[in-house]
């Protein structure tokens, strides 16, 4: 038998031991793409009034409240309740008794991926447009648009802060760190290893749904995705995605992208799979997250493994100087200064540590144990299907931290939750703290200063 015979045998092997099956079809890419594109406002729209029943997404932003560059926060509970029921009336309720009534409100449930049965990876309109007019590379895909208002996202793009260079406040001197201009930005900044790192983040590979294949969702072939795509400036620009290790796909989860700010004080990464280091999350990315878990893919679309000892070092070095925003209000232990606080902020950090309960996962002065919590959720509702997403348990999700946080909404690991508001809310009913009106206005508050 000839080498190439043998060869052959050896990938049916794999396939066949994976347990993968490779359909023939005879679609060409240009039929490919007017079949999805004729499908695309179909799925838009079932999204659409999925967001509309849930939530309140005008632009109603909270009076003197900014992100740290100045963006808007938005205020105010946005979850829609069901009918006839109040916020502290569902509070009192036992899970049981909300499950039963069928009481959950709809936004409290996952929140599905814009085409949940597509999945893949889909990027806000500023960043595809900012990418584009610097480095001539496309992000958009010809099947699917991103789903919530730029009102309601992190600010773009976000400032960076380095733990090496406190004095210099925001060094991306307010750009979009790219392939195009990281270099001119950060050469003066940084160590030659850090610098190699960086390169690294803005580089982009193949990826599931950008690459150089006809099986791809961008009309021109691609170079592919960079780190720094969604973990914008290190930190996040909301882009979104489905996790690649679970299946079926009914029960894959939306991710949320979070920040990579203070990733020096973590010890798990990945809002579920609880990775050790920002090592193990940085080589995770290419070999698993961009393909969604399918390594025959993978190896099809042009895989990038990164090698352990020199790239992933180098970039994880960088990310592991990301800094956390200025919050001028919190001393060393990261408690409020009092001369610097109001009393509204006073008391919200008071039920923080006490009546709320949140202390108890988001201690110390970076705001986190670095646990895994299973909330539990599915107490309080029946299994149910939402636009290809299977509404049931979520499982283990690690305590991210709360440092900062008011630059990263939407909140939980899955957007779930549009503003602080709706947080406090959430919690409130899922821990049984039974907060008062006065005392969920506090400690919104109160994490606005963090």
């Amino acid at each position: 038998m000839g080498r190439k015979s043998k060869r052959l045998l050896s990938v049916a092997a794999l396939l066949a031991g994976a347990g993968l099956m490779i359909a023939a079809t005879n679609e060409s890419f240009s039929d490919l793409v007017n079949r999805l594109q004729r499908e695309k406002p179909t799925f838009a729209k079932r999204q659409s009034d999925l967001l509309a029943a849930r939530y309140d997404l005008s632009n109603r932003p909270a009076p003197g409240v900014a992100m740290s560059k100045g963006k808007a926060i938005q205020a105010g509970v946005r979850v829609r309740l069901p009918a006839g029921v109040s916020w502290d009336q569902l509070a009192s309720l036992s899970p049981e008794e909300i499950r039963d009534r069928d009481l959950w409100p709809a936004g409290f449930y996952p929140l599905p991926h814009p085409h949940h049965e597509a999945g893949g990876m889909i990027f806000p309109q500023p960043t595809i447009d900012e990418t584009k007019r610097q480095t001539q590379r496309d992000l958009t895909r010809f099947d699917l648009d991103y789903d919530l208002p730029q009102h309601m996202l992190p600010e773009f793009p976000a400032p960076i802060y380095l733990t090496t260079r406190p004095d210099l406040g925001d060094v991306s001197k307010g750009q979009l760190v790219t392939l195009a201009n990281y270099y001119g930005i950060f050469k003066d900044v940084l160590n030659p290893k850090q610098l190699e790192g960086l390169r690294l983040l803005v580089t982009p590979f193949p990826q599931q749904q950008f690459n150089q294949t006809e099986d791809r969702r961008a009309l021109t072939a691609n170079q592919g995705v960079a780190c720094f795509d969604c973990h914008t400036n290190g930190h996040t620009n909301a882009a979104t995605h489905t996790v690649g290790d679970i299946r079926p796909n009914e029960h894959r989860h939306r991710i949320d992208t979070p920040s990579l700010r203070g990733v020096n004080v973590q010890r798990l990464f990945g809002s579920q799979r609880a990775l050790k280091t920002v090592e193990d999350f940085t080589e995770f990315e290419q070999r698993a997250a961009y393909f969604d878990g399918d390594q025959v893919t993978a190896a099809m679309k042009g895989v990038n493994p990164l090698e352990r000892g020199s790239q992933v070092h180098f970039m994880s070095e960088f990310q592991s100087i990301l800094d956390f925003p200025p919050a001028p209000k919190l001393d060393v232990f990261g408690k409020l200064i009092p001369a610097k606080a109001t009393e509204s902020e006073l008391r919200g950090e008071a039920v923080f540590n006490g009546k709320g309960k949140c202390a108890v996962c988001h201690s110390g002065p970076y705001f986190t144990d670095n646990l895994m919590h299973n909330l539990q959720v599915e107490r309080f509702f029946k299994p149910k299907m939402i636009n290809g997403r299977l509404a049931s348990a979520d499982g283990p999700i690690k305590t991210f931290t709360l440092r900062g946080i008011k630059d990263s909404p939407p909140y939980l690991h899955d957007d779930r939750l549009m503003t602080l508001d709706d947080t406090v809310e959430f919690f409130n009913i899922v821990l049984g703290t039974r907060l008062t009106t006065e005392e969920k206005k506090d400690l919104v508050a109160y994490l606005y200063t963090l």
